[in-house]
């Protein structure tokens, strides 16, 4: 049997297929990125979860795509746990990027990830090609929900957020500054946190203009840095993956039209597209 997992920062789906490619069982744990959470937490968010645990012993094969997972440190940090979790399996441990593409197409495209952090690729139709590393919520991430979350706190403080929606916004979340340091600064998965601001933008009744103004300008940064870097950003299709991509779908269309790129897919949740290629991979 085969473990499929696409591990985001926030939330990691988990899929067991059997070897007609069924699905045995779906579930999810806590995010296991590893540049952000520790080793005995990564242990710990896996172990706690009764339904995989009752598999550890019988797993063969586990193929882990997840955010953190683009360099070689993070990787075999994971990997390691996951071997020494589940013994018998034939583990690998991919960036996040891999998955999205096998959820979005089959063919020549730029693929996008905008979900708790960003992140996008060229894929010629047999390889992907990323010339530029993620490196994190910190320093890249545009358009992703760690990057609205940033916003949103940071035009609360400096009181560029529009009073009515500063009353809101101090009502649905704990804006103390002692709080947001400590989790950003000492808690694990600083990113996710961030990110849990950001559905005060998404969950809400209304795109008013102060949304759509955050929302535009994080589309506009994250095709400048992450869609026109690549050559043939013009003359292939440009599919998105995540949560963010698809609540922001009208706007990246008029960004779209601005920048003059055409549109593919976009995929909520990858999980499902990888379920159709593992499927195709396994009858064939």
């Amino acid at each position: 049997m085969t473990l499929i997992t696409d591990g985001g920062s926030t939330k990691c789906d988990w899929v067991l297929l059997d070897t007609s490619g069924n699905v045995v069982f779906k579930t999810a744990t806590s995010g296991l990125n590893p540049t952000v959470v520790s080793r005995e937490e990564l242990i710990s968010r896996i172990a706690s979860n009764e339904t995989l645990k009752n598999v550890f012993n019988t797993i063969e094969v586990l193929d882990f795509y997840g955010a953190g997972c683009g360099t070689a440190t993070p990787r075999s940090i994971l990997k390691q746990v996951l071997e020494e979790l589940f013994s018998k399996a034939n583990v690998t441990v991919s960036e996040d990027m891999s998955a999205a593409v096998f959820a979005a197409t089959s063919e020549p495209g730029i693929v996008c990830i905008l979900g708790t952090g960003s992140n996008s690729c060229y894929f010629d139709g047999t390889e992907i090609h990323a010339p530029i590393p993620s490196l994190g919520y910190i320093l890249m991430d545009e358009a992703s929900g760690n990057y609205f979350g940033k916003r949103l706190i940071r035009d609360y403080y400096y009181k560029r957020m529009p009073s009515k929606i500063a009353e809101e916004f101090e009502k649905q979340f704990n804006l103390e500054a002692d709080d947001i340091k400590m989790n950003l600064y000492k808690k694990p998965n600083p990113n996710a946190y961030l990110a849990s601001f950001a559905q005060f933008i998404f969950t809400h009744k209304e795109i008013n203009p102060y949304f759509y103004a955050l929302i535009k300008e994080g589309i506009s940064n994250f095709i400048e840095c992450r869609i026109l870097c690549f050559e043939k950003a013009h003359e292939v299709p440009v599919h998105f993956i995540g949560s963010i991509a698809n609540f922001s779908e009208e706007i990246i269309r008029e960004c779209f039209k601005e920048y003059n790129l055409e549109l593919g897919n976009i995929v909520q949740r990858p999980i499902d597209g990888m379920i159709g290629y593992y499927r195709n991979k396994i009858s064939n």
